[in-house]
């Protein structure tokens, strides 16, 4: 199979020749894989599978107010990625569960420092918000 990858050519264009992909460069795969990943449900789907395994309605419940077809369309987004492994049971009823590869728990790990970071200094946030809103009152 070939690969896609387009090397960085030159500092020029404020590409950055050390790094095969330039996720500023608009046909550079990596966008998309960046889009999945910090997107608001592939963000909170890759940090709910942190702990482990679950089944599609577990993690459902976990992302809170994501929809039934939103959750199914980021986890084969993420699986196609290579973050997320599907592991169907041949039982009846069906068994699905879900998993973080190593390479999506790695991901996932990145993640939920940002994620605990701004969770860490929300009332920082929320300050800058009541000044920023009560200035344009």
């Amino acid at each position: 199979m070939e690969s896609i990858a387009q090397p960085a050519q030159g500092i020029e264009n404020g590409e950055r020749p050390d790094l095969a992909y330039d996720v500023f460069a608009r046909s550079c795969p990596s966008r998309g894989t960046l889009e999945h990943v910090t997107g608001r449900w592939g963000s909170l789907t890759l940090g709910a599978l942190h702990d482990g395994p679950v089944r599609f309605n577990e993690l459902r419940r976990r992302v809170d107010g994501v929809s039934e077809k939103m959750l199914s369309q980021t986890l084969h987004a993420l699986e196609r990625d290579g973050l997320v492994h599907r592991d169907a049971q041949p039982t009846n009823p069906p068994r699905v569960d879900y998993s973080l590869t190593p390479l999506g728990r790695d991901v996932a790990e990145r993640l939920l420092t940002l994620i605990r970071f701004v969770e860490g200094r929300m009332d920082e946030v929320l300050v800058a918000r009541e000044r920023y809103d009560g200035a344009r009152a």
